[in-house]
C-alpha cells in the first residue's frame, strides 16, 4: 500500500512539473521577441525596403520592351485618287479615241491614204487600246496598299543618360528607407524587451507580496488564536479579540486581492510571450526572497545615448530621405536625356512597297526633354519639399534634447532607487526587531494586543517596501539602459 501511494505521488509530481512552465527573464524575452506580431510586421517592412532598394538600382540599367498590335480597318490606304485610278485604267481607251480622231482628220485630207489603211488600222487601234488598258490596270493594281489588316511589332531599348539626378536621389532614398526600417525594428525589439521585463518583475513583486500576505495572515491568525485563549482565561478583553479578528479579515482580503492581481499579471506576461492566457507559468525569481542586485550601476553618458538611440537614428534617416526628396522634386523640372534603340516590324511592309509580309528595320536616337515654362510650379514644389526637410531636421534636434533630459532623469532615478532600497532594508531590520520584542512582550503579558498588531502591520509594510525597492532598482537600471540605447 505504501509503495502504491509513493508511486502515485511520484507520478502526480512529475505531471505537475510538466504542466507548469518555469520561465526565466531571458526565456520570457526570447518568447516575446519570437511571437510578437508587431516585430514580424517590422521585419517584413525591412524585406520590402530591401527589395525596393534593389528595384531602384535597376533604373540605372537599360530597359528592353516588346510591343505588338493588330488593326483591322474598313478601308485601305490609297496612294491614288479615284479619278487617277479611272484615268490610268482607261489609258488605252483614251489613246485609241485620240488616234481614231486623228485618222478621221487624215482621211478627210487624204481620201486615198485613208482607203488604203481602212482595213489595217481599226484592228491595230483596237489591239493598242486593249494593251494600254491592261497596262494601266496593272499599274493601278500595283499601287494598291491593302492596309486593311495591319500588324505592327516593335522591340525598344531605353537607356537613361541624365534624368536630372532623379535616379541617384531615388536610390539614396531607398537605401535610407531600408536603414530606417531596420532602426524601427530595433526600436520595437527594445520596447518589447522593456515591456516584458516590466511584466516579469511585476509578477515577481506580486508573487512575493502574495507570500507576504499569506505569512501575515498566518501571524494574525495565530494571534487571534492566542487572544481567544487569553479571553477564556480572563487575561484579555473581547475588544482585543475583535480588533484581532478585524485584522484577520483585512489580511484575508489582502491575500485575495494580491492573488487576483498576480493571476492577471501572469496573464499579461503570457500575452506578451505569445502563450495562451491560461498557461500555468512560474517564474524563476518568484521563490527568491532577496533579488540579486548589480554591484555597480551603469554610468549615465549622454554621448553614448546620442550615438546608440535607435529613435535618433530613425529620425536621421528620415531627415536624409526628405533631403533627397528635394532633389527628386527638382529633377522633374531639369532637362532629361535618354538613348533609345528600336526594331520595328510591320505587315504590310513599308520598306519594299506594301507587300504582304513582315519586314523590319533598326532605329536609334536620343530623346531630350527640356521644361521651359510652368508658371513657377517647380520653384513652389521645391520650396515645399525643403520645408518638409526642415520639419524633419527640427524633429531630430528636438528629440536629441529630450534624449539628453531622459538620460539625466534616468540617472537620478537609479540613485533614488538605490537610496530607497538602503532605507527600506534599514526599516525592515527595525520592523523585524520591533516585531520580535512585541511578540516576546505579548507572551510575557507586558505589551497589549494593539502594540503587537501595530508591530505586525509595520513589519508587513516594511517587507512590502523592501520588495518594491528591489524591483525599482531593477527597473531603474533597465530604464537607464533603454534611455542610453544599450538595452540588449
Amino acid at each position: 500500500m505504501k509503495r502504491t501511494l509513493s508511486f502515485i505521488l511520484a507520478v502526480g509530481t512529475t505531471l505537475c512539473s510538466f504542466a507548469q512552465q518555469i520561465l526565466t527573464l531571458d526565456s520570457c524575452r526570447v518568447l516575446a521577441l519570437k511571437n510578437n506580431k508587431e516585430l514580424r510586421i517590422s521585419q517584413e517592412k525591412i524585406n520590402a525596403a530591401h527589395y525596393e532598394k534593389k528595384a531602384a538600382f535597376t533604373n540605372f540599367l537599360p530597359k528592353i520592351g516588346v510591343t505588338g498590335g493588330y488593326i483591322r480597318t474598313q478601308k485601305e490606304i490609297s496612294l491614288l485618287s479615284d479619278e487617277q485610278k479611272q484615268t490610268i485604267s482607261n489609258l488605252g481607251t483614251t489613246t485609241g479615241s485620240q488616234l481614231q480622231q486623228s485618222l478621221q482628220t487624215l482621211a478627210a485630207q487624204n481620201p486615198g491614204l485613208a482607203a488604203g489603211l481602212q482595213g489595217v488600222l481599226p484592228g491595230a487601234i483596237s489591239g493598242l487600246t486593249t494593251g494600254l488598258n491592261s497596262i494601266g490596270q496593272g499599274i493601278v493594281d500595283a499601287l494598291r496598299t491593302d492596309t486593311r489588316n495591319l500588324t505592327v511589332g516593335a522591340a525598344t531599348l531605353t537607356q537613361p543618360i541624365f534624368m536630372g539626378g532623379k535616379i541617384i536621389a531615388y536610390n539614396k532614398i531607398t537605401k535610407y528607407a531600408e536603414r530606417l526600417a531596420e532602426s524601427q525594428h530595433a526600436t520595437g525589439m527594445q520596447n518589447i524587451i522593456l515591456d516584458t521585463d516590466q511584466a516579469y518583475w511585476l509578477v515577481v513583486s506580486l508573487a512575493n507580496k502574495k507570500k507576504l500576505a499569506d505569512s501575515f495572515l498566518k501571524l494574525v491568525t495565530k494571534l487571534d488564536s492566542d487572544v481567544s485563549k487569553m479571553v477564556k482565561e480572563g487575561v484579555a478583553t473581547k475588544a482585543d479579540m475583535l480588533s484581532v479578528k478585524v485584522k484577520v479579515n483585512e489580511a484575508e482580503m489582502t491575500s485575495v486581492q494580491v492573488g487576483n492581481g498576480l493571476s492577471l499579471a501572469k496573464m499579461a506576461l503570457c500575452q506578451l510571450c505569445g502563450l495562451p492566457l491560461d498557461t500555468d507559468i512560474k517564474l524563476a525569481d518568484e521563490e527568491i526572497n532577496s533579488l540579486t542586485l548589480p554591484n555597480a550601476y551603469t554610468e549615465a553618458n549622454v554621448s553614448t545615448a546620442l550615438a546608440n538611440r535607435q529613435e535618433l537614428k530613425s529620425l536621421e534617416f528620415a531627415s536624409d530621405i526628405y533631403r533627397q526628396k528635394v532633389n527628386v522634386v527638382r529633377s522633374d523640372f531639369l532637362p532629361s536625356v535618354a538613348l533609345t534603340a528600336n526594331y520595328i516590324v510591320t505587315n504590310p511592309s513599308l520598306i519594299n512597297g506594301f507587300e504582304n509580309r513582315f519586314r523590319g528595320m533598326w532605329a536609334a536616337g536620343v530623346v531630350v526633354n527640356i521644361p521651359i515654362f510652368h508658371w513657377g510650379e517647380g520653384i513652389y514644389k521645391v520650396k515645399a519639399a525643403k520645408a518638409e526637410a526642415n520639419i524633419a531636421r527640427y524633429k531630430l534636434e528636438d528629440t536629441r534634447e529630450k534624449v539628453e533630459l531622459q538620460v539625466t532623469q534616468s540617472a537620478y532615478k537609479v540613485n533614488e532607487a538605490a537610496k530607497k532600497l538602503a532605507m527600506a532594508e534599514k526599516s525592515m531590520e527595525r520592523a523585524e526587531e520591533n516585531l520580535r520584542y512585541a511578540n516576546l512582550g505579548f507572551k510575557e503579558g507586558v505589551i497589549p494586543t494593539s502594540n503587537v498588531l501595530e508591530a505586525q502591520t509595520a513589519w508587513l509594510s516594511a517587507q512590502s517596501a523592501k520588495i518594491d525597492a528591489q524591483i525599482d532598482v531593477k527597473l531603474s537600471e533597465l530604464y537607464l539602459n533603454k534611455s542610453m540605447g544599450i538595452l540588449k
